[in-house]
């Protein structure tokens, strides 16, 4: 089951610091749109959360060990639990320890998050392979090769949510006009810290872009195409 892109960047105000992401919720078998409600974003921990793209059971296989890690964090009861930049060297290296085995988990992976020790955002990205890094903006699928190049453009670390959503919907938009397997349907999730209020993992509900296709291109494909019907 192959899945469509994340994007992810980190932005901060005044009083808070924000990791915003973006997923389709498509789950397509071979051309077929298999899954049309698919969440590819789920909270790790109280202070994370992980975007996948790529095989959907593998990601479920992966949802399963971090329960299990958080399911070991409780039963230790010291007050601690694993941060963003630990989860995604932990989730690096599941994935390099599968793939050296010749047996890949075929996820691109995104992990998000916040460390409540000094407040300070953190945004990675993993590959299939287990090779990872970490940027102010990170992407996935086509949104690497199409989101970014608009991050690189238009993100600011002092933006506000209202713009970072604004321009995580002009990517999804770019990235949904060119992607065939695609449908409109996404979700949008946030990260938050606030001064004295401690972290918070948001998911929002689905949503869909507003699109056109209207144009001339569109509505007459082949009137400018010699030889053609």
């Amino acid at each position: 089951m192959l899945s469509f892109f994340l994007s992810f960047f980190f932005f901060s105000t005044s009083t808070s610091t924000l990791n915003l992401s973006s997923t389709s919720q498509t789950g397509s078998y071979g051309s077929t749109k298999r899954y049309k409600s698919f969440p590819r974003l789920t909270r790790a921990n109280e202070t994370t959360l992980v975007g996948a793209g790529g095989e959907l059971s593998d990601f479920q296989y992966l949802q399963d060990l971090l329960e299990e890690l958080n399911a070991d964090d409780f039963c230790a009861d010291d007050g601690l639990q694993r941060t963003p930049a630990s989860l995604c060297s932990y989730l690096t290296r599941v994935l390099y320890n599968r793939r050296s085995k010749f047996d890949p988990l075929w996820n691109s992976l995104v992990v998000a998050g916040v460390d409540q020790s000094d407040g300070k955002p953190f945004l990675g990205a993993v590959s299939m392979l287990g090779v990872k890094y970490e940027d102010g903006h990170v992407a996935t699928g086509f949104g690497a090769h199409l989101a970014r190049p608009l991050f690189r453009e238009k993100h600011s670390p002092t933006m506000s949510r209202a713009d970072a959503e604004a321009l995580m919907k002009e990517a999804l938009a770019v990235c949904y006009y060119r992607d065939k397997q695609s449908i409109n349907k996404f979700q949008i999730a946030v990260v938050a810290t606030k001064e004295g209020a401690g972290v918070e993992v948001q998911i929002g509900e689905p949503f869909a872009l507003a699109t056109e296709w209207g144009y001339d291109a569109f509505v007459h494909p082949s009137a400018h195409a010699v030889g053609t019907w």
